[in-house]
């Protein structure tokens, strides 16, 4: 069983819809338990990274998340569930992310139109199961004003350009996560939304 974590911001029923047009079975649950006897876990979000942060330690979420992905569980992130994962953001100075991986978000320069938003391809900077058919130059659809910097360059999975280039994905043993939404992103974001629930068994 994989799940879907509901902490009150997210687009969890298009994930959730995803995956059932796969043929996955997926539970949307905002209950500890639940996503502690997960075979996988996914964390979607939408909104802002201090917003978020609160409900899920509101909520008892950010300790079973961290347990969760330590214990080596398969984990998706997708946008904020890409950012939460990181230490600190810009957007919510003072408060303190799920600190998973070292490193920090930040906004796009003003150089650009933000948000950065719709179509845009992605080149691989690293290998990740969830990644397999995935081909170089493939597209996928975005929106965001934020992107991570990982602190350790072995972390970065995707590329994306947009000014300059960001880091569109980042993976770590069990753990991947995009801030590209796989559920919008046709073929493609099917492909790593299927490979994700073949590595949770």
């Amino acid at each position: 069983m994989i799940c879907i974590v509901d902490y009150g911001m997210g687009n969890l029923r298009s994930v959730e819809k995803a995956f059932a047009f796969l043929g996955r079975e997926v539970m949307v649950s905002s209950d500890p338990e639940v996503l502690k006897a997960a075979d996988g876990v996914v964390l979607p979000g939408v909104g802002a990274f201090g917003d978020a942060m609160r409900e899920l330690d509101e909520r008892g979420l950010a300790d079973p998340l961290r347990e969760s992905i330590s214990s080596g569980v398969p984990f998706l992130g997708i946008c904020l569930g890409l950012q939460l994962l990181f230490e600190e953001s810009e957007e919510s100075p003072g408060v303190r992310g799920l600190g998973v991986l070292p490193g920090r978000v930040v906004r796009f320069p003003s150089l650009v139109k933000v948000p950065h938003m719709g179509w845009n391809d992605i080149r691989l900077a690293g290998m990740h199961p969830a990644m397999a058919g995935i081909e170089e130059g493939s597209y996928f659809y975005f929106v965001h004003s934020y992107y991570v910097v990982p602190e350790r360059d072995e972390h970065r999975l995707t590329l994306t350009g947009y000014g300059d280039d960001f880091v569109s994905g980042v993976a770590a043993k069990n753990l991947v996560a995009f801030q590209f939404h796989p559920e919008k992103s046709s073929s493609a974001g099917l492909r790593i939304l299927d490979n994700f629930a073949s590595l949770c068994g």
